[in-house]
């Protein structure tokens, strides 16, 4: 039955067959072969109800909607004006502006994907005026965009939170500094590249100027609301005000209010098609939730993290061995399939061997996601590769070669990450 489970899922995928779908098919699959196996109907509609009725996974389509209200209200320009203003005339400040209006969006959004849209939509016209190389532009902002799934609030760490049982709080609190810290590697990435190559200072002096003439004061004002966000969501669960899911409401009001009240670059009209698009965006990924959940029970009648639990453990029985392998799987899936599900597939089957290795299940849940960030950039599938392509009018593939220097920043990263727990468990507990 595992091996026809297994065979189900990979052919529904190949044939193109929506995720969700693939889950479902593989879920049913072992009661339609065996009618005798405890996996019967009812037994799935009744985990599915219980994936659906969970608390925590109610952050997930709510910070969707409130990141769409804030794309859909240009905050991402508020905040790339206030840190083009302070960096831009340096040596590769205008890049190293993107990187860190990603890495404060991230923190507003929570998804790679709506980032690389974001503030690609935004700067990428912009540095391309400033005598910048298209493909250079796009493939910065995808790389960049990676950081709204490692900056709280992440969706990708809500899936992991819902399908172990971790605490989606402590891993809000454990993805700030490995954020930083990718961040930091793709600015001096971005350095690097603008000392090399060089840049048109006199257009960037000229576009700073303008920015300058309105004033500190004025700049820092207009993208006051903009840097309340992420510390409104994060600080109301963290001083104890509100849970991960009331954060996630809160934050949902606060983009409308500042989106239609304070900076008015939203009406009704706009409101009503974020609300419909959110819908459609997040309505597949809480039904996919829900039937995860079914499908690990599956797989748990069938004894397969077990069965995985034990193979590993006869055949790896050191972690910096683990670590490497599980590495170099997630960094290989990631260039196939999305952050979500292979978080919500694969971590409730890894997650035990990992903690029988002394592996913390909130740092092991960060090193997953990082993988899958550099996922986002890997071609053939990367998601923002394609987002940033129609950006530019360039190939994916060209943009995804561009991008290598910063997968490579990114891979330092994750190895520092992987092998250095204090980074991701410093602020947990703290």
């Amino acid at each position: 039955m595992i091996t026809w489970t297994f065979i189900s899922f990979v052919v529904c995928l190949i044939l193109g067959v929506p995720i969700v779908i693939a889950i479902a098919v593989a879920t049913i699959a072992p009661g339609l072969m065996d009618p005798s196996f405890a996996a019967n109907g009812q037994f799935i509609l009744r985990n599915i109800i219980a994936g659906a009725n969970n608390t925590p996974l109610l952050a997930l389509p709510l910070f969707i909607l409130s990141g769409a209200i804030m794309s859909k209200g240009k905050i991402s320009e508020k905040l790339f004006n206030l840190f083009a203003y302070m960096i831009g005339t340096r040596t590769g400040g205008i890049p190293c502006a993107v990187v860190v209006t990603c890495l404060f969006y991230g923190a507003i959004s929570g998804s790679g994907p709506a980032t690389c849209a974001a503030v690609g939509s935004m700067t990428i016209p912009l540095m391309i005026t400033l005598g910048y190389d298209p493909v250079f532009c796009a493939a910065l902002v995808a790389c960049a965009a990676g950081l709204g799934t490692i900056i709280p609030p992440s969706i990708p760490f809500i899936n992991y939170g819902v399908a172990t049982n971790t605490s989606v709080a402590d891993l809000f609190m454990a993805g700030i500094i490995p954020g930083i810290l990718v961040a930091l590697c793709l600015m001096v990435c971005a350095y690097i590249y603008c000392r090399r190559k060089g840049e048109n200072k006199q257009l960037i002096a000229e576009n700073c100027k303008k920015l300058r003439s309105r004033g500190i004061l004025r700049v820092l004002i207009d993208s006051f609301w903009a840097l309340l966000t992420p510390v409104i969501i994060l600080g109301s669960i963290y001083s104890g005000i509100a849970t991960p899911t009331e954060a996630a409401a809160i934050s949902v009001f606060y983009a409308i209010i500042v989106s239609m009240f304070l900076y008015k670059t939203i009406n009704i009209k706009d409101l009503v098609e974020v609300f419909r698009d959110s819908v459609r965006a997040y309505g597949p990924l809480c039904l996919m939730l829900a039937l995860a959940t079914a499908f690990g029970r599956v797989l748990a009648l069938m004894n397969v993290p077990n069965m995985l639990a034990a193979f590993i453990t006869e055949n790896i029985s050191s972690k910096i061995i683990f670590l490497i392998i599980v590495n170099i799987i997630f960094l290989i899936l990631g260039m196939f399939i999305d952050a979500g599900p292979a978080l919500i597939i694969l971590a409730p089957m890894i997650l035990p061997t990992a903690v029988a290795l002394g592996i913390d299940p909130v740092h092991f849940g960060i090193i997953m996601t990082v993988n899958l960030c550099i996922g986002f950039v890997s071609p053939p599938f990367g998601m923002n590769l394609f987002v940033a392509s129609p950006l530019v009018g360039k190939p994916v593939m060209e943009i995804g070669l561009k991008a290598i220097p910063f997968m490579v920043a990114f891979l330092v990263a994750l190895i520092l990450i992987t092998y250095i727990p204090g980074i991701s468990l410093l602020l947990v507990g703290s």
